[in-house]
C-alpha cells in the first residue's frame, strides 16, 4: 500500500532488486552468499536489510522499468554480473539472463556478450567497479 509513496528512484531500486532475485533463483534456489550480495547491493543502494529481504522472500512481478542514465545502466548490468559470480559458478541460464536483461537496458546487442565477459573477467582480477566503468567506458559507448 505504501508502496504508492515511493520514489521514481525507490521503485527503480526494488525494481532492480526483483531482477537481480530472478537472476538468482535462476538455477532453482538462492544460495547464502547470492542473498549476501542482494543485502548488500540493497543496502549500499539505500534500502533497509529488511526491505531487501522482503524482496527476496517475494519478489512478485517484475515491471522493468529500463535505466534512465548510462551510470544507471553500468550498475544494474554491474550487479548482475557480480551476483552471476556470487556463488562461483555462472550457470548457463544466469548467462543468459544476463545477455537478455544487459539488452532490455539498452546496450547494444553487438556488444553485450563483450560487456559481460569483461565485467566477468575484471571481477574475477579483483579490479574494483570504478576502474571496471572506466575500462568498459573505453571500449563501450552506451
Amino acid at each position: 500500500m505504501f508502496e504508492f509513496f515511493e520514489s521514481k528512484k525507490t521503485k527503480l531500486l526494488k525494481n532492480h532488486l526483483r531482477n537481480l532475485v530472478a537472476l538468482s533463483s535462476a538455477d532453482g534456489n538462492i544460495d547464502d552468499s547470492e542473498k549476501d550480495i542482494l543485502i548488500k547491493i540493497g543496502t549500499r543502494k539505500g534500502l533497509k536489510k529488511t526491505e531487501v529481504e522482503k524482496i527476496i522472500e517475494n519478489p512478485g512481478n517484475t515491471n522493468f522499468v529500463p535505466a534512465t542514465s548510462d551510470d544507471e545502466r553500468f550498475e544494474q548490468i554491474y550487479d548482475l554480473v557480480e551476483l552471476m559470480l556470487a556463488d562461483g559458478i555462472a550457470e548457463d541460464n544466469e548467462l543468459h539472463f544476463c545477455v537478455e536483461m544487459a539488452e532490455k537496458l539498452g546496450f547494444r546487442k553487438a556488444v553485450v556478450g563483450v560487456l559481460i565477459r569483461k565485467i566477468t573477467l575484471s571481477l574475477l582480477e579483483g579490479l574494483d567497479k570504478e576502474t571496471i566503468k572506466k575500462e568498459v567506458r573505453a571500449f563501450l559507448v552506451f
